[in-house]
């Protein structure tokens, strides 16, 4: 076994190795960018190098950079996470030249599984089910373009290289076929170096189906079950879960068969996992192999009760598998929740920042949290934007939903947008509840995942008002305690007046909606009303922000974090973001630049879609920004006239930064 290894990456990935090598007595070593100089993975390794600036490309992409860090150190091997060089032949081989052990496939099985096209000919010949498509050399666009019009549509534009969900476009009518290959070619150059693409049949309401395989140099190879992935946005997956809902015990030994021929056709060695497409009559077909560890590896891991890190760096020393198929289980069922920065009522746009408070449900049998952040920390443009990975394990699938919704319901961040309430409407949604599964579920069920016109909960503005005044009293007992006169009258902040009651109105305002709550002071708490509605209201409120409130004789925890001027109210699963509005002070919102677009975040300029001087009509496309490896398309707010670009291709931008001077027409 190794004494000590380094790891080729950053975030929840390179903190998860270090756990596991940490239990193992083997050391760890990390390598960092700039802008990752106190990231977590760096303060929990007992070694780290700083590798180049924030950009990957300078810093975590560097072949070089990372086995010169391994040689300086000492580390005998180097474990590539995934992402960034996990799948590249050329980082392998250099590990390989260099005497360093790489903790995955060997080089052939890489290159063999790296070309999503050339793959697809391998499991042809190993008789592996294939999708209908095209997976040839020829990428001219005209014959790409015939060529989804014989597949017949809808059908789905592949990066070649691609993964993550990265460099893939769904096409649903023949006109549409080349401005989406375009954009598919320029996600495909821009995350993987490479735009060869395929064209495939896209399955109507498929099921994304994985298998995880596991193959040691002594030639055996088995596979640990299989994952369900169907529920993505945007082909990226957001909520996992294992065993696969509906799966037979014929179905998966016949899935899992395919993969281990999967995984012998091309001397696999270590972790991978082979993806299917399955149709709802039980047919599946291969979509890709990816040679590596999976993000959503711990709900195998969770309902096998196995560390496939740890069987990673055995096999990887040269051990056998520590298990026979025969002695592989399922136990219970696992659901693994993706936690990111990301603005769902933006059209999950990335958000950066600092992380003003994180508190993750606590961690035990049921629960478990793997992540690169801890607060304090920030969410950088430069990379993904994930905060954790929410895993929860019960004895079944609905138990299993219930121990989802409350872990969500616990977790608490502030500082970043984030999608944990889009979560939990996703977990609670009817259709997933009840397993009816597909890749389209987010798009299909858009009415009940994005409600419009959610009035705020009159309890909302009471816990937010009850928090101010409990927090101004501990202010005034505070100062009273350091002041040399700690008795004096002065500091008290219960409301006396002679013969009368203090009275006083706190504002807050969410969006558009702005609600005064009145305030009456009392020997017994506050008096608090909201409308038609009044209660007698008492709190306590700790140093993290847990307020136990009571309404009426009604008692509740709840959480109020202050950011700045925001008050962010966490009650009952639900985070309400409140502005405390000073009447003396607040002059309305801003309606931003006049006359410009601003940019939703920080970002480059990679295509200017239409033409100064251009009449476009509402909605038509402007410019396309490209954050955190993914595309937005900036369009125009209504029909109008680009007067000019403030920005060229290949231009970095800031976050609100005027990207376009559009002049309206007139009504």
């Amino acid at each position: 076994m190794f004494d000590k290894i380094l790891i080729a990456n950053r975030g929840e990935i390179a903190c998860r190795v270090i756990k596991t090598a940490r239990r193992m007595g083997i050391k760890t070593v990390a390598v960092y960018s700039e802008a990752d100089a106190n990231a977590r993975h760096v303060r929990l390794a007992d070694e780290a190098v700083l590798i180049g600036p924030a950009a990957a490309r300078e810093s975590y992409l560097v072949v070089d950079k990372i086995i010169a860090a391994a040689k300086a150190t000492g580390a005998q091997a180097i474990h590539p996470g995934y992402g960034f060089l996990s799948e590249n032949e050329d980082f392998c081989h250099a590990c390989e030249r260099e005497g360093i052990v790489f903790i995955g496939p060997p080089v052939a099985a890489i290159r063999a599984m790296g070309s999503k096209s050339e793959a697809k000919k391998l499991m042809e010949a190993a008789r592996v089910p294939l999708t209908p498509g095209y997976h040839g050399d020829n990428q001219e666009p005209g014959y790409l373009h015939q060529q989804a019009d014989a597949i017949g549509y809808p059908v789905l534009i592949k990066a070649a290289a691609g993964g993550g969900g990265k460099g893939m476009r769904l096409v649903e009518r023949s006109e549409d076929f080349i401005d989406l290959l375009a954009s598919c070619k320029r996600e495909a150059i821009s995350s993987f170096g490479d735009d060869h693409v395929l064209v495939e049949k896209y399955i109507t309401r498929p099921r994304h189906i994985e298998i995880q395989v596991f193959g040691d140099s002594h030639g055996n190879v088995v596979y640990l079950f299989e994952r369900d992935c169907s529920v993505q946005r945007r082909h990226q997956k957001v909520l996992e879960e294992a065993p696969a809902p509906g799966m037979t015990p014929e179905r998966r030994a016949a899935m899992g068969k395919a993969a281990v021929e999967a995984a012998k056709a091309v001397g696999y060695v270590g972790a991978g996992t082979v993806e299917f497409i399955a149709n709802q009559d039980g047919s599946f077909y291969f979509m890709e192999m990816n040679t590596r560890l999976q993000v959503e590896h711990p709900v195998t891991e969770m309902i096998t009760g196995l560390d496939l890190v740890e069987w990673q760096l055995r096999v990887a020393s040269g051990e056998k598998l520590p298990l026979a198929q025969e002695q592989l289980q399922i136990r219970g069922h696992a659901l693994e929740a993706r936690i990111y920065a990301e603005d769902p009522a933006k059209g999950f746009l990335p958000s950066t920042g600092r992380l003003v408070h994180l508190a993750p449900p606590a961690e035990g049998l049921h629960v478990r949290v793997d992540t690169g952040v801890e607060e304090g920390d920030e969410i950088s443009p430069h990379y993904d934007p994930m905060i954790a990975k929410l895993i929860v394990w019960d004895i079944n699938r609905d138990r299993a939903l219930a121990r989802m919704l409350q872990a969500l319901a616990d977790y608490r961040v502030v500082g970043v947008a984030n999608n944990i309430e889009f979560l939990s409407r996703l977990t609670a949604c009817p259709a997933f509840a009840n397993a009816d599964l597909d890749t389209g579920l987010i798009e299909r069920e858009k009415a009940y995942l994005f409600p419009e016109g959610e009035t705020v909960p009159e309890d909302v503005w009471l816990v937010a008002a009850l928090a101010e005044l409990v927090r101004e009293g501990q202010r005034a007992q505070e100062a009273a305690r350091s002041h040399r006169d700690p008795l004096s009258p002065w500091h008290a902040r219960d409301g006396w007046r002679l013969n009368a009651c203090a009275r006083r109105e706190l504002v807050f305002r969410l969006g558009d909606v702005q609600q005064a709550v009145a305030v009456v002071y009392r020997p017994d708490g506050y008096r608090l009303t909201v409308g038609a509605r009044s209660v007698l209201a008492r709190g306590e409120l700790n140093p993290r922000g847990l307020l136990r409130v009571e309404l009426d004789g009604l008692r509740m925890d709840t959480t109020v974090i202050v950011a700045a001027e925001k008050r962010h109210v966490f009650l009952q699963g639900r985070t309400w973001p409140l502005t405390r509005v000073d009447p003396l002070l607040h002059t309305g919102e801003g309606a931003g630049a006049e006359g410009g677009l601003l940019a939703p975040m920080p970002g480059k300029v990679i295509a200017l879609v239409a033409a100064e001087g251009a009449k476009v009509e509402k909605g038509a496309p402007l410019l396309i920004l490209e954050a955190m490896k993914m595309e937005h398309t900036i369009t125009a707010p209504a029909a109008g006239t680009v007067k000019a670009f403030r920005f060229a291709v290949g231009d970095q931008v800031g976050d609100g930064a005027e990207l376009v001077e559009f002049e309206a027409a007139a009504v």
